[in-house]
């Protein structure tokens, strides 16, 4: 899972993305007549399960008094949070491009004395939030409430991605909360779901690379969390896009386009990144698999480069040979929720 320590945090937010937090707001009880949230960042707490849980939130430069907006969560890794999740996706900027709300959760946090190890609980997977059974899916359509409570939504327009575990969390959103998450897109993260319930076919898209160290791609026990002796067991990335070509009655043949090279002479020279998408499927509905070959666990087309440093060492290597918000984005707006 990705893995960064706080002091990495730190530096990463002021001096990669120079990010300052706005102060904590006050839980929606408080908020209830707010007719819309300015541009930038916020943070949020609600109360859930018992306990205060935060989440972050960017509302795009530009947004327009009034208007209904669509949401992407992006869940962060196994051990990491929401503010290093928001530095290193640098998924603000394609929100002020394209006119979308970031939600940025947290994940559960460890019990008082442990380990600091937030996690979220995707099925088989990850650490102590699956331990606990944390009710991570209620806890982010309450966050979604708490949001629509505060701003204007595109309540048909929610979608979800994240990395690794936060991936993996995405797609439990996917077959546990169909009915109001239109489409999702995991990085470097495989469905791990226990219970395989959506109610309609559910639009899905994959980043994954070959020859990430972490969550494997041909699945099997994954290494220790660093400084932990926590491991994983991954089931194959392959298993869970068929999982869903057949959930979602797609062509099991698929359409692969050709591989995108490296430029010669760039830090992707070696990298490869192929499209297979399976279509035609029932209610428009896709399925895409980005299959990615020479990058590790890392987010595709982040400016933020692992490679040859510590966090490289845990991760593999840092890819922009692909665009992973762009293409994301651009297959999210396509599959809004089906007028009911």
């Amino acid at each position: 899972m990705l893995i960064v320590r706080r002091l990495a945090i730190l530096s990463v937010l002021t001096v990669v993305t120079g990010v300052v937090l706005a102060p904590k707001a006050a839980s929606a009880g408080h908020a209830a007549g707010a007719e819309q949230l300015p541009p930038g960042d916020q943070q949020f707490t609600i109360d859930f399960g018992g306990g205060a849980r935060e989440y972050l939130v960017h509302v795009p430069s530009g947004a327009r008094p009034g208007k209904r907006l669509p949401v992407v969560f992006n869940f962060h890794g196994g051990g990491s949070d929401a503010p290093t999740q928001k530095a290193y996706s640098q998924m603000d900027a394609t929100a002020d491009r394209h006119g979308f709300v970031v939600v940025y959760p947290q994940g559960v946090p460890p019990a008082p004395g442990q380990q600091s190890l937030r996690t979220w609980n995707a099925g088989k997977c990850c650490g102590p939030a699956k331990r606990t059974n944390a009710d991570d899916v209620g806890f982010t359509l309450a966050v979604l409430d708490d949001l629509a409570s505060r701003t204007p939504v595109d309540k048909r327009r929610v979608y979800a991605t994240g990395i690794s575990n936060g991936g993996m969390m995405a797609y439990r959103l996917a077959a546990d909360a169909s009915k109001r998450v239109a489409a999702v897109a995991s990085v470097a993260g495989q469905v791990e779901v226990t219970r395989f319930a959506p109610t309609r076919p559910v639009p899905v898209m994959e980043f994954h690379s070959v020859d990430d160290p972490r969550a494997l791609y041909n699945g099997g026990l994954g290494l220790p969390f660093p400084g932990t002796n926590i491991q994983n067991q991954f089931d194959p990335v392959q298993e869970g896009i068929d999982h869903w070509v057949a959930y979602d009655g797609c062509r099991r043949t698929p359409k692969t386009a050709p591989a995108v090279q490296g430029q010669p002479g760039s830090g992707d020279e070696s990298e490869t990144a192929t499209r297979i998408t399976y279509t035609p499927c029932k209610q428009g509905a896709q399925v895409v698999l980005w299959k990615l070959t020479g990058s590790g666990h890392v987010w595709p087309g982040t400016p933020i480069d692992v490679s040859g440093t510590a966090r490289g060492a845990v991760l593999g290597e840092s890819t922009k040979i692909v665009d992973a918000n762009e293409l994301m984005w651009e297959f999210f707006a396509k599959h809004p929720l089906p007028e009911s």
